[in-house]
């Protein structure tokens, strides 16, 4: 995409249905003067559109619909209050139109009342209301929503499409069963034909097939033809020219006989009702499965209530709070949105957030997030962050912008599906230009055509791509891991090397007290509680967990690149107590000595703390290894991956660490601006995992950057993927997701590419003369169908991936 593109949209295009839908599509919205970037994609049926002037959404739209592919749109109701004038309604409706997404806006001064229109795009269920809310609001009136926008309901699309294929069933049946029953069942041919005759035979079939294109088979030839006579045709041109090519050759023989041979007065209006059935059932199947494949988004979106209580008592629609409303949430309601505790402590359930099953503690001061589970404390939050500002927003967000992006191996696809249906209806024509050449007669030439045209659609092409990535991104959202580009799944796939920051992505990212030589933890904190020194931190957190009250010392002195000392009260008089480096002292005994040197070895950092020129005892600190580190690593190698670890650490405390985690490539002293250039040195293929933040050059840099998150935290626009827990078994879990996407991905394209080119030349009758296979229209019909459901299925298995065990 182009970087000078300053607005962006998205449409849920009508009308997608194979692969040369897609290619189409782009090629008109690239045509719009202003477009920088257009990407379709089939298994979402959505266009993301990057343009700038002259370009406009109403004219993006325009083109669509002109294509054929028409942008669906939703309506929204607002209750407006403080319009007074017709210069109201008109500033309201100025400032609705202005936002994202909204098609237009008229405000209606009598009812008080503002009707949106707008491309059923960005928001699962609807628009933002939210953003809408907020721009009137500026505009000095107040707004609530009065009725909830309805975008397309896929649910309600499955049971059309099964209505539709329902009814084309019922029609055919008669035929299906006069037609292919009289083959099967000579003496059901012999009575039929003496008790209807042909003449009136061929005249039901004729009313029968008619009324089945005509009403649930209307769809193909209404989207079809337009775009064949435009010079793009797609799958339903396919649909649209094979039936009607057997309706009208059968017409002919039941109406005007005389204009064909006898040997070819034969009629195949079960092939074109039956045709209609399959694909419409195809179809059925088709939208049920991409249903579940998008089914990760949907719970995703279930997670956030529709209503929110006040602290006052009173209820809201969710998308009436706005931050700064204080909020109840009761033992195991949902946090509605974002917030942070005022009173009240629980534990909630992140496992949305983050994929880890243990709730966290939540106390006053600390952050929630919208569509976590609450436990059984009560709590009341202050709303900090609402409609797409929140976390589940934005994770939402995320994976719809990653399940909608394209890998470079469907470039090869799209190349291939631009001018696959042209091709087809040429090989189509030259088959029925073949079979009349060589004398198989009219009627065998139409049966080869029209099986051609219905065997190739190219839906399982255009489906093999987007409905993996679809479906593997949305497991791995549920396992805590978002790819936030849609090709860092293809990346991460084909990585050698995993690289780790140190501090805060394989350790805890903060000092702890590991050991405690002596009586001397209460007289560090004392000292310590004085001290704006990182390992203070620590010490005064072991002494409270350890019930020991930390009294301020007195007379506090730092001594710089030594330590600290203090008077604090012992055994009813006061000690001078220094707490810092064996340096600080003049006498250390052997076996706090020696138990430095262990610790130190170790990885540790020491404070010998002692009175005067003494030291009396030892508390030691570190940077604890998270408890996953090492399964996490060796699943790493498990899956064939080299690991590395980089750190700004001097060499011995890295190779401390190195050791007891298994990295043997360690790379120490190196500081944040520095990481980059050593991603740089360790070559190509090389992911590198950080927390993030100061990690940014090597997250950059790298082939894949994962960034380490934690809760609210997350660092979403730091790496390519986002690991919500932080925990370093993520990165395994991304791999293996990737990996098994790509795998499915490949077998996918596979199937579609060899599906049409092993099964064309059977449909054409290349084998006939050879005493092969002629597959009949209504067969080649089943096979699509089945096709385009076998791919769906394949990828649907990506649900089943699992995490990797720590």
């Amino acid at each position: 995409m182009l970087d000078h593109a300053t607005q962006t949209a998205r449409f849920r295009l009508e009308g997608m249905t194979c692969a040369s839908c897609v290619a189409r599509a782009e090629r008109v919205l690239k045509a719009v003067p202003g477009v920088a970037a257009a990407v379709v994609n089939l298994s979402t049926e959505k266009a993301d559109v990057r343009f700038d002037a002259p370009a406009t959404p109403a004219a993006l739209a325009a083109a669509l619909a002109k294509a054929g592919y028409p942008a669906r749109e939703a309506t929204l109701s607002l209750a407006v209050e403080g319009m007074t004038c017709a210069a109201c309604t008109g500033r309201v409706e100025r400032v609705l139109k202005a936002q994202p997404d909204v098609k237009d806006a008229v405000a209606n001064l009598a009812l008080r009342r503002a009707t949106v229109t707008l491309w059923d795009s960005a928001a699962p269920e609807g628009a933002d209301a939210t953003g809408l809310i907020a721009a009137v609001a500026k505009a000095g009136y107040q707004a609530q929503v009065l009725k909830a926008a309805t975008p397309h309901d896929p649910v309600a699309e499955v049971r059309a499409l099964a209505r539709e294929t329902a009814v084309a069933a019922v029609l055919t049946a008669p035929v299906f069963v006069a037609e292919m029953g009289g083959h099967l069942v000579p003496a059901f041919h012999h009575w039929l034909m003496g008790a209807v005759g042909t003449g009136t035979l061929f005249l039901v079939q004729f009313v029968l097939a008619s009324l089945v294109l005509a009403l649930p088979g209307r769809r193909f030839f209404a989207k079809g033809i337009p775009v064949l006579l435009r010079g793009g045709p797609d799958m339903n041109s396919l649909v649209a020219v094979g039936t009607g090519a057997a309706w009208a050759y059968s017409t002919v023989v039941t109406f005007a006989p005389a204009v064909l041979p006898e040997a070819a007065r034969v009629v195949y209006f079960e092939a074109a009702a039956v045709i209609v059935v399959l694909i419409l059932l195809g179809r059925t199947l088709e939208a049920r499965a991409r249903g579940r494949a998008g089914a990760a988004i949907a719970r995703l979106v279930r997670l956030q209530p529709r209503v929110a209580r006040l602290e006052d008592g009173g209820e809201v629609p969710v998308s009436a709070l706005v931050p700064g409303m204080r909020v109840v949430i009761r033992p195991g309601e949902r946090v509605p949105v974002d917030g942070r505790v005022v009173s009240g402590a629980s534990a909630v359930d992140e496992a949305m957030l983050t994929g880890e099953p243990v709730p966290v503690a939540k106390a006053a001061g600390d952050g929630v997030t919208g569509g976590t589970v609450n436990g059984n404390g009560g709590l009341v939050v202050e709303v900090t962050a609402v409609g797409q500002a929140t976390v589940l927003a934005r994770i939402v967000a995320l994976v719809e912008e990653a399940q909608g992006t394209k890998l470079p191996v469907q470039e090869v696809v799209d190349r291939v599906t631009l001018w696959f249906v042209p091709v087809v209806m040429g090989i189509a024509a030259l088959t029925v230009a073949v079979w009349l050449l060589a004398g198989g007669g009219i009627a065998q030439a139409l049966v080869a055509g029209v099986s051609v045209l219905i065997i190739a659609c190219p839906c399982a092409m255009g489906l093999a791509t987007p409905v993996s990535i679809l479906v593997g991104t949305g497991r791995a959202a549920e396992l805590g891991v978002l790819f936030r580009k849609g090709e860092a799944l293809q990346r991460l796939s084909g990585v050698r090397l995993v690289a780790f920051d140190k501090t805060g992505t394989l350790t805890a990212g903060h000092p702890v007290v590991t050991d405690v030589i002596g009586d001397v933890l209460g007289l560090a904190a004392a000292v310590e509680a004085g001290s704006e020194h990182p390992l203070a931190a620590a010490v005064l957190a072991e002494a409270a967990a350890r019930g020991l009250a930390a009294t301020r010392a007195e007379a506090f002195e730092a001594v710089p690149g030594y330590g600290a000392r203090g008077r604090v009260a012992k055994d009813g008089g006061d000690v001078v107590v220094s707490v810092g480096s064996a340096r600080m002292f003049g006498r250390v005994p052997e076996a706090l000595a020696q138990a430095g040197e262990r610790f130190a070895a170790e990885g540790k950092s020491l404070l010998f703390v002692g009175f005067g020129d003494e030291a009396a005892g030892l508390v030691a600190v570190a940077d604890p290894v998270k408890p996953t580190t090492v399964a996490a690593l060796a699943a790493l190698r498990t899956l064939g991956l080299d690991v590395a670890m980089i750190t700004g650490d001097n060499a011995v405390t890295a190779a401390a660490i190195a050791g007891r985690i298994g990295v043997t490539q360690v790379r120490a002293g190196v500081l944040p601006d520095g990481k980059g250039e050593e991603i740089k040195a360790l070559g190509a293929g090389v992911a590198f995992v950080g927390d993030g933040i100061n990690d940014a050059p090597a997250l950059a840099a790298a082939e894949v950057g994962l960034a380490m998150g934690t809760g609210t935290d997350v660092a979403i626009e730091a790496g390519d993927v986002v690991l919500m827990s932080g925990d370093p078994m993520g990165v395994a879990n991304a791999v293996r997701i990737s990996r098994a996407v790509m795998r499915n991905i490949r077998q996918n394209l596979v199937w579609a590419f060899g599906y049409n080119a092993a099964l064309i030349p059977v449909a054409a009758g290349v084998l006939v003369p050879f005493g092969g296979p002629q597959l009949s229209p209504m067969l080649a019909a089943g096979a699509m169908g089945l096709s385009s459901v076998f791919v769906l299925t394949n990828a649907l298995r990506l649900r089943l991936v699992k995490g990797v065990a720590a």
